[in-house]
């Protein structure tokens, strides 16, 4: 029987779902971003109680189909941006329609009435975090960013970038680098101009 599971955005979130599963005595064949599998046929009487201990661990079982393939649409998102190492090769919109088996036309009208956004601001969104993210790591340079983010160029993910943040990838960079000061050199005056 597949549950669908809202707010599960994490490997974290992945393993707290499986723990409220044996607690319950269920048996689970896939446990994913927002997509449980389990062996048995649930009673309502374990649906509830599994709705429960999900909602105290911060999550919600869904039963919309609407709600459902908005959230399927969140996760395949979440999972391609922060989790993925892999580099998609096709459009995302094909990406997505062959991962959730529906037209894009439907999928973006759906999230878009739903969401109150569209499911290309929410990939945008997504991207910019996961890049402040790899900018903090400081791990990579920006042009390694843009290629690991799947961007054709250094100056497309700048601009989206600062559309969303008001800086450039760059800009950011520095101003990380400034906020990081050791405590030790807090209000030393010699220590802010080596900056």
């Amino acid at each position: 029987m597949k549950l669908y599971i809202k707010y599960m955005v994490s490997n974290r979130c992945k393993i707290a779902v499986k723990e409220e599963l044996k607690k319950l005595g269920l048996h689970f064949i896939v446990v994913d971003l927002g997509e449980v599998e389990v062996m048995e046929n649930i009673t309502p009487e374990q649906q509830e109680q599994l709705r429960l201990a999900l909602l105290d661990n911060g999550f919600e079982l869904m039963d919309d189909k609407r709600s459902v393939l908005v959230e399927r649409i969140k996760n395949v998102v979440i999972d391609m941006v922060h989790y993925s190492d892999e580099v998609i090769k096709i459009n995302f919109s094909d990406y997505l329609s062959e991962k959730l088996n529906h037209d894009y036309t439907y999928l973006a009208n759906l999230f878009s009435e739903v969401q109150g956004t569209t499911i290309e601001k929410f990939i945008i969104n997504h991207k910019v975090e996961r890049i402040k993210e790899l900018i903090m790591y400081d791990e990579l340079n920006i042009s390694e960013i843009a290629w690991k983010m799947n961007y054709s160029s250094v100056a497309h993910m700048s601009n989206q970038f600062k559309k969303v943040t008001g800086l450039t990838p760059t800009h950011f960079k520095k101003l990380k680098i400034k906020r990081r000061m050791p405590i030790e050199e807090i209000g030393n005056e010699e220590a802010e101009k080596g900056n």
